[in-house]
């Protein structure tokens, strides 16, 4: 018989897709390993999880953070009910090890397995350490970080593992051209798996500026559901010719097949950057933390992204698209200083430390 693993978390591409980088290699080793998924009806796992091959168990669960009034009070009458359900599957899975990779639905399921004696193990892969693994770690028995400067922050709990990237990143990265045609640049726009509306609408703004290189621009854009067609249609009056996605999969092959990377700084996306060595220009999403603006340093620090962090960011986003098209040079030594930073090991460290606390 092999291990039983359960992986609790998501809602965001952002703190699922390390989970299944890590479900990937524990699955590597050994064939015999069952690795299950804990989420909510309403996250990207229950769309990306089945995809993954993997199976998913859902639990009821609603998030605190940023809420207030009724609906803080309805979320926090539903905490009973996750700590249930929580309780409820892993008396069905028997796992012996559960991770948490953030997420809401990652704390009713790790608190109720370090209740249980279970061995636990979270995945923080942020510079700024998020609520739910803040909140979760006094309990947990270890905490993989993915930047050094957030060790800190758990103690002797601590391990520092780089932030883990499924593995068709590192897989297609050698079947890339590097060569390209020097005379256009493909650039590939990611809203993130919820589509980011402030990105989108700088995009939109943008347009008529980025028309002005249309010979020497190819567009693509995920953008999410909601601004799809408002999207769509700023792109067709400013006369581009843009592919213009809600959604898309498998994100690998877009970032390999793109030239420069308009995006968010989440801490996955940076780790994806870097492990296909493309240049960017990240647009933080702005909190009381910073978070993604931190994130983003990491990249900025070794002149592998330009940042935009407040002003017109739609004049700064056209500059910065205007003279990156224009430079394939420059790019180059971007993507170069990217892909210096990728951890193509982070999914197997946190594999060895799990193994370690199921073998203690």
């Amino acid at each position: 018989m092999g291990l039983r693993i359960v992986i609790a978390g998501g809602g965001t591409g952002g703190h699922l897709y390390p989970g299944i980088a890590v479900a990937q290699e524990m699955t590597r080793r050994s064939p015999k390993t069952r690795v299950t998924f804990a989420g909510t009806t309403k996250g990207i796992e229950s769309r990306a999880v089945p995809e993954a091959g993997f199976e998913l168990d859902f639990i009821r669960s609603a998030g605190l953070k940023g809420k207030s009034g009724r609906e803080l009070a309805r979320n926090l009458a539903m905490l009973p009910v996750s700590a249930c359900d929580a309780w409820r599957l892993l008396s069905r899975r028997v796992p012996h090890l559960v991770m948490g990779v953030g997420g809401y639905s990652s704390g009713p399921v790790l608190a109720i397995a370090a209740l249980r004696g279970i061995p636990t193990l979270v995945l923080e892969q942020n510079v700024i350490p998020g609520l739910t693994n803040r909140l979760l770690a006094p309990f947990v028995r270890a905490v993989a970080v993915a930047f050094a400067s957030t060790l800190s922050d758990f103690g002797s709990k601590g391990f520092m593992s780089g932030n883990p990237v499924r593995k068709e990143f590192f897989e297609m990265g050698s079947q890339i051209d590097q060569d390209g045609d020097s005379e256009t640049c493909h650039v590939l726009v990611i809203g993130g798996s919820q589509g980011a509306h402030a990105l989108n609408l700088a995009l939109r703004q943008a347009a008529p500026a980025l028309a002005q290189i249309k010979p020497r621009l190819i567009v693509t854009h995920q953008t999410g559901e909601r601004d799809l067609a408002e999207v769509r249609e700023s792109y067709r009056q400013a006369g581009l010719n843009v592919q213009v996605e809600a959604f898309l999969e498998p994100m690998a092959k877009a970032m390999l097949a793109s030239d420069l990377v308009i995006c968010r700084a989440g801490a996955t996306t940076v780790a994806e950057l870097a492990a296909v060595g493309r240049p960017s220009i990240l647009v933080p999403l702005r909190t009381p933390d910073e978070h993604q603006c931190k994130n983003a340093d990491a990249l900025v620090t070794v002149g592998a992204a330009k940042m935009i962090a407040g002003g017109d960011v739609a004049a700064t986003l056209a500059a910065h698209v205007k003279t990156l098209a224009a430079n394939r040079k420059q790019r180059s030594e971007m993507g170069a200083a990217a892909r210096q930073l990728a951890r193509p090991d982070a999914a197997a460290r946190i594999v060895d430390r799990a193994l370690e606390l199921v073998h203690s």
